[in-house]
């Protein structure tokens, strides 16, 4: 059975944890953000496209059929 903690122990215990983290400089901060949306620009733009190509194809089967 899990003991009850002391609230105050725990909050010392999570500052001390906290001081612990390294954090991200300002810069590394902003360059994985710029990164992420590059990658999300790249991602929407190849997506677009294999739709359209995907579609493209359809119509062109699905044509063939009259």
């Amino acid at each position: 059975m899990a003991s009850k903690a002391n609230p105050f122990a725990f909050l010392q215990q999570v500052r001390s944890e906290t001081s612990k983290v390294t954090w991200p400089s300002r810069r590394e901060t902003m360059i994985s953000t710029a990164m992420v949306l590059a990658m999300v620009v790249f991602a929407s733009l190849f997506f677009f496209a294999a739709d359209q190509l995907i579609g493209w194809l359809l119509r062109l089967v699905l044509s063939l059929g009259n």
